[in-house]
């Protein structure tokens, strides 16, 4: 275990991550290509201590509220969606680890800058043996898990009776799955997200917990407990976590293209410069006002998150639906802002030199996670609002 640091303030994390803002640029391309992020993305991002962001402080870590994680992810998601993208996922299983026993967080967070890829889909399978479970499973889209320590799986196992099966979150080293390199895609590439394979993995009963119980935020650890970053439900944490990377991204559409604008004429019309056209004003005001909304929303869900988190009340029915349709708004009017800003750039945007084109696809890459679709997320909350039963367990 660490000794306690004092955490950076808000403001210094983000000029910090703002700082790294033109390396993740200038690495884009080569993630992109290489499918991967750059050695020197992990370094970058690792100084600025966004892998400390949502580690308790009694092992190093920084236990920043959502509000300061997605301030942070704005920035990097103005410098590269995948890196961006990439580090908001390692927020995510990061910060369940801390809902294991404390004996597993001692080992987990026992590493430097520890990376814990994941996912909540209950893709394999685990059989009993008298102390845990033998896993097998394929678990695909694992952000990140080239350059990751451990990854938090989920498997269907035998309830605690044995007479039914239900979903368990269990903590694996990455040295005991096997990478598929099937990560080809028309977006976020750089982020890596490959397949992991478990054949006949043994994980002890410490690093396994009920799935229900951790998306209802029961915590296994003793001494986080009282932490504030853990009276919270898991997708309300990851809703808030999610959202920095979509709104990072729109930023970065809107700043590419205004940096090109006093250059550009509009082909075949009288226009010398797009800035002149009327055509060009509606267009940068639809968008940048979707920004401002996108923005509302990310606040809002990051502002209950923190002070459900602070007070330790419960969280209603309705703001757990509530978060995954302010999720699905950042997701809609990001990607109709990135859409309306890429059509106003020209033909000229479509090179590949131009970062324009690599903010479309992974702004479309990044709203179709299932967790994220718009359609999804308001059908959710809209049920909510009729007085009908979610029909998720992941609210």
């Amino acid at each position: 275990m660490s000794d306690t640091v004092a955490a950076p303030s808000r403001q210094e994390l983000v000029r910090r991550s703002e700082q790294v803002v033109p390396l993740l640029r200038k690495n884009a391309a080569w993630q992109e290509q290489h499918r991967r992020l750059h050695d020197e993305t992990i370094e970058a991002l690792a100084d600025a201590g966004v892998f400390r962001l949502r580690v308790p402080a009694r092992y190093g870590g920084y236990e920043v509220d959502t509000r300061t994680l997605n301030d942070v992810m704005v920035q990097l998601g103005r410098g590269d969606g995948a890196a961006a993208w990439t580090a908001s996922v390692w927020t995510i299983p990061g910060w369940m680890v801390g809902m294991f026993p404390d004996e597993v967080q001692d080992e987990v967070y026992s590493t430097p800058n520890v990376r814990v890829c994941g996912t909540l889909s209950p893709a394999g399978t685990g059989t009993p043996t008298d102390s845990g479970l033998v896993v097998n499973g394929r678990w695909s889209f694992i952000s990140g898990a080239l350059h990751s320590h451990w990854q938090q799986i989920v498997v269907m196992a035998p309830t605690p009776d044995g007479k039914a099966q239900w979903p368990v979150a269990a903590l694996v080293p990455m040295s005991d799955l096997t990478v598929v390199d099937d990560w080809y895609t028309s977006g976020l590439a750089g982020s890596g997200s490959v397949t992991t394979v478990a054949t006949n993995v043994f994980v002890p009963n410490a690093r396994i917990m009920p799935l229900p119980l951790v998306l209802q935020g029961q915590t296994a650890s003793v001494g986080n407990a009282a932490l504030p970053m853990y009276r919270n439900p898991l997708l309300g944490v990851a809703n808030a976590s999610s959202m920095g990377t979509v709104v990072g991204l729109a930023t970065a559409a809107r700043e590419v293209f205004f940096e090109r604008l006093g250059k550009r004429p509009i082909t075949y019309t009288e226009y010398a410069h797009q800035a002149e056209a009327p055509v060009t004003h509606l267009q940068v005001a639809a968008a940048v006002m979707k920004i401002d909304q996108a923005e509302f929303h990310a606040g809002r869900a990051t502002e209950l998150v923190d002070a459900k988190g602070a007070s330790g009340e419960p969280w209603t029915l309705e703001e757990r639906a509530r978060t995954r349709a302010d999720m699905g708004a950042v997701c809609e009017l990001g990607r109709a802002a990135v859409d309306i800003l890429s059509r106003a750039s020209g033909g000229s945007s479509i090179y590949s030199a131009a970062p324009m084109q690599r903010i479309v696809r992974d702004m479309h890459a990044v709203a179709l996670h299932a967790l994220m679709v718009p359609e999804t997320n308001f059908e959710l909350y809209g049920r909510i609002l009729c007085g009908l039963e979610p029909n998720t367990a992941y609210i």
